[in-house]
């Protein structure tokens, strides 16, 4: 992969080509490790660079941002080795990245009972992992999936719960409280979690929770430990993407000089949240302070952590 390669990457993230937490972590990975094996010259500094590209395409984005800075703790002496060390430390994270979707699936499974109508919000794989078990598990469950506008990330969920052949009713956006009284659980993703357990997910996420919260509906958010913010452990705050306002407006209603905001994401406070699934256990969000404190240093969970049982966090 040479550098025109790498922007051409890079702009698939910007572009949302390649769209969803982990897809983009995952993503910004194999990017660095192909990239690494076609370096010549300066490894160092053209890797930095490299990796300042990647994390200014979304800025909400933490698991972007622990993915770059996990792969980027490279060591060695000469240019060979490092570049052997950042491939192997790229090709972990990749593993990670699989191995903790499907531990969440296994963990959030338990969580949900038979006979259930599960709503989710955008598209989430974590999310999904754990509403495709449930139904692998002959557990009866129906979805009701909204829009997620403007991208129309939930059109995506649909087709995926379909091909799994679990039943599943899309809904606009604004229909979320109408619809909340036939709901059993909320499951949603995360784009991150913060140091006081509070979400950061996809924009429309906050109101959901509220909704849930009114009709004493379970809000459950599924969420590997790459997407824990450790920024927020030393006082930073998450960056809210704002995008194009030509996805939301069209044209000839801008040149009208009308002002549009199109946030990406918003923040549900963690008093609304009921249980993080993540791969080493279902915790409170009051816990998100002791993940980040251990994941800190980046250092893959071990194999106990990956088959730790929910129960260890009741």
């Amino acid at each position: 992969m040479d550098f025109m390669k790498l922007k051409e990457a890079a702009k698939k993230i910007v572009d949302m080509e390649v769209r969803g937490a982990a897809k983009i972590a995952r993503f910004a990975a194999e990017t660095l490790l192909e990239y690494a094996k076609s370096l010549e010259g300066d490894f160092d500094g053209e890797m930095r660079k490299a990796a300042e590209i990647l994390l200014n395409t979304r800025p909400t984005a933490v698991s972007l941002y622990n993915a770059i800075n996990y792969v980027m703790q490279y060591s060695g002496n000469t240019a060979d080795e490092k570049r052997e060390d950042l491939i192997r430390r790229a090709e972990e994270f990749i593993r990670w990245v699989d191995a903790a979707k499907k531990e969440i699936g296994k963990i959030g499974v338990r969580r949900i009972k038979d006979s259930s109508t599960i709503l989710t919000h955008c598209n989430s794989s974590a999310a999904l992992s754990i509403i495709k078990e449930a139904h692998k598990a002959g557990k009866d469950i129906e979805v009701f999936a909204t829009e997620s506008r403007p991208r129309l990330q939930g059109h995506i969920t649909v087709k995926e719960l379909r091909k799994e052949e679990i039943p599943v009713t899309l809904i606009v956006d604004s229909a979320v409280r109408y619809f909340m009284r036939d709901i059993d659980y909320v499951i949603v993703g995360a784009d991150a979690i913060t140091v006081n357990g509070a979400l950061v997910n996809k924009i429309g996420t906050s109101q959901i929770a509220l909704a849930a919260n009114e009709f004493r509906v379970p809000f459950m958010v599924a969420a590997e430990t790459y997407k824990f913010s450790p920024k927020t452990l030393a006082g930073e705050t998450v960056v809210i993407e704002e995008r194009s306002p030509e996805e939301v407006a069209p044209k000839e209603l801008l040149s009208l000089g009308v002002e549009v905001r199109n946030p990406a994401f918003d923040i549900t406070p963690r008093r609304y949240i009921d249980l993080i699934v993540t791969e080493i256990g279902a915790i409170p969000p009051e816990m998100a302070y002791l993940v980040i404190k251990e994941r800190f240093g980046f250092e893959l969970p071990t194999e106990e952590e990956l088959t730790l049982m929910p129960e260890h966090y009741d």
